[in-house]
């Protein structure tokens, strides 16, 4: 009897987890996706590798992929305590963050570069590009940390991590994928196609920041 329990209960667990980590992995892919936005960041890849050889630029791929997950991963565990600390409420980070995420969304529907005039000068002269500006702010930067971290507040179990960290290798693993195989898709679709797909992707992007601005603002309420 003591027998048939516990693997029903180990049962449900695998169940349980089986359910879960895939619910919480593409939860957070599809909310990361279009804020990171790796399609977007080809061009300004191929700008600042321009200069390196195939292998070279492969590394610089793996290594700017490597950071972003390393970046998210590290604000999905501390980015609650980061709140904590200042005394930042859950409501202020989903405001916060939309208004980041709506900054970001209207340079891309509005063609504006997602990384400044002196962070491109910088870069320009760095021997590696992969951590700043690439990682950071390119890839990971304040819009997807806020959404990493409005995702863990949300998180009550440890399965919901581990579908997270999924997710945000997931992402990670697109970055590389998307930046190493940039070049011939840019080639073939030409710079109006690619125009025209990135400001797609900042229009809805735009729609996810209106989304957390206006939850943030009904918590208030509620």
């Amino acid at each position: 009897m003591r027998s048939t329990v516990i693997r029903m209960v180990a049962s449900n667990a695998v169940e349980h987890f089986l359910h879960d980590v895939p619910l919480a992995a593409a939860a957070t892919f599809l909310a990361l996706f279009p804020i990171v936005d790796p399609f977007g960041g080809i061009p300004v890849f191929y700008t600042l590798t321009g200069r390196l050889t195939r292998w070279e630029r492969s590394w610089v791929a793996i290594k700017t992929s490597l950071y972003v997950f390393g970046i998210l991963v590290v604000f999905l565990f501390f980015g609650r305590f980061v709140l904590s600390f200042f005394g930042i409420s859950l409501p202020v980070l989903k405001i916060a963050g939309g208004l980041i995420v709506a900054n970001t969304a209207w340079g891309m529907v509005t063609s504006s570069s997602r990384i400044t005039p002196a962070e491109s000068d910088e870069a320009a002269t760095k021997e590696d590009v992969s951590f700043t500006p690439l990682a950071m702010p390119l890839l990971s930067g304040p819009g997807a940390i806020g959404v990493v971290m409005g995702l863990a507040a949300h998180a009550d179990h440890w399965v919901a991590y581990i579908g997270m960290i999924v997710g945000i290798a997931a992402v990670a693993l697109s970055c590389y994928l998307f930046l190493m195989l940039g070049a011939p898709l840019e080639r073939r679709l030409g710079p109006g196609a690619m125009g025209a797909i990135n400001r797609i992707f900042g229009f809805l992007i735009l729609a996810i920041a209106v989304q957390l601005v206006w939850d943030g603002v009904a918590d208030f309420k509620g």
